[in-house]
């Protein structure tokens, strides 16, 4: 069940990247800007050759300019075998950098074959206090930091991303005990501090939903920069 696809620079893993949008995710979190792919009912059933299709329209292009492919969601490990069958076609037969967008939560799911065939793991850290993370999320954090030891021992490459969102993940206990623990795992080539916004609102009132966070501010420069430099302090790259 796939909600959508698209092409996009810079966010979704290096260079241009085609990025499939795969329909269903177990997290709740109160800031998802894309609550309109929680449900996998939601999606449109597409064939792996479809998309593959698509993504080939626009393969050479996608290589020249040091891109691939990134498998996102909702959560893509929530229809494992849909998701590993896409990057090893993306890999083997497209010739293009793989990623994939993961919250961590269903990593058990990830077989190896599929990790084999994933040259990124894009992979969010949404909060080291334990009690926050269920606040925020709707579940509980230990699948997350057990799948990050697994891509460590296995030294996969990691991007590591944490959002910033004031009152909440912006404490300075919590930032210091994700970035210690990203820095323990010695996989990880970059964290990127995304800044809380509210730019889903509309998705969330156009679905009924309470939109908790809509009195919550945006973090400032000085905030995010902050962040930023409790990651550098442990010797990672931040941006």
């Amino acid at each position: 069940m796939v909600h959508s696809w698209d092409l996009s620079t810079g966010v979704d893993g290096p260079g241009t990247r085609f990025v499939t949008f795969l329909a269903g995710c177990p997290l709740r979190c109160r800031y998802c800007h894309n609550p309109d792919t929680w449900h996998m009912r939601d999606g449109r059933r597409t064939s792996a050759d479809e998309i593959l299709r698509e993504a080939a329209n626009c393969a050479p292009f996608i290589r020249t300019a040091g891109g691939g492919a990134t498998i996102s969601g909702g959560e893509p490990l929530l229809q494992p075998v849909f998701c590993g069958e896409l990057l090893h076609r993306f890999k083997h037969e497209l010739g293009l950098h793989t990623a994939l967008d993961t919250s961590g939560f269903l990593g058990a799911r990830a077989t190896d074959a599929l990790l084999a065939d994933t040259d990124l793991v894009l992979l969010d850290i949404k909060s080291w206090d334990r009690s926050l993370y269920r606040h925020l999320t709707g579940r509980h954090l230990a699948p997350t930091l057990d799948f990050a030891r697994r891509l460590a021992d296995l030294g996969k490459e990691v991007w590591v991303r944490f959002v910033l969102v004031p009152g909440l993940t912006d404490q300075a206990d919590n930032v210091e005990g994700v970035a210690a623990f990203t820095a323990s795992l010695g996989n990880v080539t970059r964290v990127d501090v995304l800044p809380f916004h509210k730019l889903g609102a509309a998705k969330w009132r156009a679905l009924g939903l309470d939109f908790t966070l809509a009195d919550t501010p945006t973090p400032t420069r000085n905030q995010l920069a902050a962040a930023r430099a409790a990651f550098t302090a442990h010797g990672l790259h931040a941006l």
